[in-house]
Order: structure tokens, then sequence, then C-alpha cells
């Protein structure tokens, strides 16, 4: 007698099923699978789309920026040097990382330890948190776009919009909600450093992206990464570019951070006193082309857990009416706009969409060559 066939893959009910238990990877960790579920699969194209630049090779040395504790502030000389190489960096790969840069290392420390101890929690205090509603300030979820993305991502991830509203107390896990307050005040005068550089590095006032409101609405995001069973069929996080203006990354010992460079993914090395700065989407469109957003994306290992934290400066600011387009003072005849104007709400909201399509937004907001 034939077999009976198998029943056809129901991938919806396979999402569904996962979703519903607000346990995340975590829990398929935790409960010691060897095999990953067929919804973390991802197809070859994106796993292998592109090469992975060797350990040490010369052409993909990731720009590494010293700001000697902030003495370039009082030396003419030093200050030069470093805006030429976050302008370099910033036009060549669109990231680099910072280091002596007069952050506090504790705090960093204490912001990596305080999302261990939220994704250590029981199941049911985390289940509180867990939505895919990002009206709320605090949300905690595995994969937002769950049951709309090609693939689901090995990665559990909490979310807290800190500026310029920020949740009240009560609505931040107890058991990080001190590091994450008073990070989230360290970060956004750190991003006004980074700004006033930025600002520097393409020419203009040091105050000039301040006094645009870049350095006034800042989300929060904590990703965590058990150790997988299967790391070479999955990604912790799908290739992509941030939508805001800047982001900024600090990673634990593990990494798994890679950035698309000369069509070659490139290994971001963990430095626990580093930190890593993004440029994002909407500041490629200020600045003309002048500076660009990149793909990245984060690979998953065997061991772990893995942990990061980013600030995303822009992101989320969607109380912000402002309309952002490339920067005046940068417009000549021979450098004339690339881009239409779009406020924060839109650009976010579209470039969601239109990546859900395989689309960038960038590309929607285009003018057409003459």
């Amino acid at each position: 007698m034939a077999a009976a066939a198998a029943p056809p893959y129901d991938r919806f009910a396979e999402l569904k099923a996962f979703d519903e238990t607000k346990a995340g990877v975590k829990g398929l960790a935790d409960a010691g699978i060897t095999e990953l579920p067929r919804i973390f699969h991802a197809p070859p194209h994106l796993l292998h789309d592109h090469p992975t630049a060797a350990p040490g090779d010369p052409n993909f040395v990731f720009p590494i920026i010293d700001l000697a504790g902030g003495a370039w502030a009082e030396d003419p000389d030093k200050r030069k040097q470093i805006v030429a190489e976050i302008r370099d960096a910033s036009a060549n790969w669109g990231f680099f990382q910072v280091v002596n840069h007069g952050f506090p290392a504790s705090l960093v420390s204490e912001m990596i330890a305080g999302a261990h101890r939220f994704f250590e929690l029981d199941v049911d205090e985390k289940k509180q948190y867990y939505s895919h509603d990002m009206r709320k300030k605090v949300v905690h979820h595995s994969n937002l776009n769950i049951y709309t993305v090609q693939t689901v991502n090995w990665r559990d991830t909490i979310m807290f919009q800190m500026a310029p509203d920020p949740p009240e107390t009560e609505e931040i896990p107890a058991c990080c909600r001190d590091v994450v307050t008073e990070y989230s005040r360290e970060i956004l005068k750190f991003g006004e450093l980074l700004f006033e550089l930025l600002s520097e590095a393409l020419g203009l006032r040091p105050n000039h992206l301040k006094e645009m409101g870049c350095a006034e609405g800042v989300n929060l995001l904590y990703n965590y990464y058990p150790a997988c069973p299967q790391p070479e069929i999955t990604l912790g996080t799908t290739q992509h570019a941030d939508f805001g203006f800047i982001s900024l990354l600090v990673q634990d010992r593990i990494g798994g951070l890679q950035v698309l460079h000369r069509d070659h993914w490139v290994d971001v090395v963990p430095d626990s006193e580093g930190i890593v700065v993004n440029i994002a989407n909407l500041l490629q469109v200020m600045s003309n082309d002048e500076f660009t957003s990149v793909q990245h994306r984060a690979v998953v290992k065997s061991v772990g857990p893995r942990v990061s934290a980013t600030a995303f400066f822009g992101v989320g600011y969607t109380s912000n009416p402002r309309v952002y387009g490339p920067i005046r003072e940068l417009l000549s005849e021979e450098n004339p706009p690339k881009y239409k104007e779009t406020t924060i709400q839109d650009f976010v909201t579209q470039s969601y969409k239109q990546g859900l399509n395989g689309v960038s937004f960038l590309d929607i907001l285009k003018l057409a060559k003459d």
C-alpha cells in the first residue's frame, strides 16, 4: 500500500503557533531544539548573496576613529583630522566605530547586562510587554513583521521609545529600568556631539544638524540572539539599511554585525568600549548622497546568547512635522537636489512598506534626472 502523502506545509499556522507562545526564539533555545522550524530557513540568495571578506584583508579594514577622549575639542588640527576621517568613512562605508569617545564604559557594560536580565526573565513576566503594536512606547517581540517577511530571524527584541516623549517609568521593565533611562539620557548627549562632527564633515556649521532636530528623537533597541543549532541556514537580522538619521550600536564580545562594502560582507569586530556609528537613510537624503546608508545584517552563531543595544536617532519620531530633504547649503548648480522632501513619519512608514516589497524608499524619493 502506498504511503499517505505528507500534509501540505502550512506556513501561517507555524508562524501563528510560534508567535502565540510569546516566548520568542529564546523559548525554542531553552526547549533544546536541534533543528530550526521551517519559518527560520533563509533562502540561499539571502545567505550567500555576497562573499564574506577574509579577516585581516587590507582591502576591507573597517574604519575606527579615535576621538582622543575629547581632546580634539581644544586642538584644531586634531579636530580637522577627526572630521576628515568621519567624512571619508561616512562617504565610503556609511559606518565607522569610535573609540576613546568619553562615553562611560561602565554604562555600556550595564546596558548589555540589562538586556540579559530582561530576556532571562520568566516567559510569563516578559509576556506583558509582548506586542506588535508600535504605538506603544515599550514593545517586546520576536520579529515585529513576522507574518509578512520572507524568513523569520533568529532574534528577540525589546524596543523603548525614549525621546522626545519617554514612557512612564513603570512602563519600563524593572530589571533594566534604571540603565535604560540613564543610557538614553547619555546617548542623546553623545548623539549631539556626533551630529556636530557630522555637520562639520558636510562643511556646515557645527550646530546645523542639531538645529534641524536630528538629535531630538531616539528609540533604544535590545536585540537578543540565543545560540543557534543551525546558524548556517538562518540569519539574526536580514540585510537592511536603517531609516533615520544615524544609529549607534554597542555589542558584546560574541559579535555578528556585518556591513556590505564593495560587494563583500565585512565583519565588525566587537570592541567592548567601541560605539558603532551607522549613517541611516534620511541622512543620506539630507546630505544629497555625500554620505551613504548601506546594507548590513547580523549573522548568528552556535555560541551565545549574543546581545546588542542600538540607539536609533529619528526613527519613530512621528510627532515632528518638519520636512526633510537635501540640505540647501549643500546644493548648487553643479550639485542639484537628488531627492524629494519628506517627513520622518512618512519616510519611516513608506520605507517599511516598500521594504516588505523589496523596494527602497530612497529610490522612490529620488528625483528624475534631466
